[in-house]
């Protein structure tokens, strides 16, 4: 039986010799990957049955799509709701602002009293600013006149896009909702899938 320590000190000595004689090790095999996640923006090929002007989100593969035109659309990457938060459903865009002033709606403060203790039994409104959880932009989706509370909104929290980390809002950089944000008009269809 070949110990442990053997078995290390000669695979060692065995890629030293190849990399001194200047030997190329054959790559390991591997199994085709999917794609990295990439939230960049970027022009993709979409369905035919979207029109240009609404927004599709891919809550499970964490992109946004502005559809720019037939069977075209820019792509975003976001962060999503945690499980068991997150909104689905169709919506519309009713509002939008520029640094957006926040402040956390009374279920979220009751499942997190320790993290939302600032807003604890007060009406504080945090204002807009770089330290907002709402970053840059706001857009408010509405369904049927009525405000949702979900919104798609900029982070102070970069490190979340590409996960499902929110209480149920749509995240995106602030550089890529600024950009959104400038390209959609108050009445834009949203779908959440």
């Amino acid at each position: 039986m070949v110990s442990r320590r053997a078995f290390s000190t000669s695979a060692l000595a065995a890629f030293s010799a190849a990399s001194l004689t200047g030997l190329a090790l054959p790559a390991p095999a591997l199994a085709k990957e999917a794609p990295a996640y990439d939230p960049t923006p970027q022009y993709v090929r979409i369905k035919k049955e979207f029109l240009p002007g609404q927004i599709l989100i891919l809550t499970r593969s964490y992109y946004l799509y502005l559809v720019t035109d037939k069977r075209e659309a820019i792509r975003y990457g976001v962060g999503v709701g945690k499980a068991g938060l997150e909104f689905t459903g169709s919506a519309i865009i009713e509002r939008k602002r520029e640094w957006p002033s926040w402040r956390p709606t009374a279920e979220m403060i009751k499942r997190s009293p320790r993290t939302y203790s600032r807003f604890v039994d007060n009406e504080y409104i945090q204002p807009g600013g770089p330290n907002n959880p709402l970053g840059a932009r706001a857009l408010y989706l509405y369904q049927n006149g009525v405000d949702t509370y979900f919104r798609i909104h900029g982070t102070t929290q970069p490190e979340t896009i590409g996960s499902s980390a929110s209480n149920g809002c749509i995240r995106m950089l602030n550089e890529h909702v600024t950009d959104l944000y400038d390209r959609v008009p108050v009445g834009t269809k949203v779908t959440v899938m």
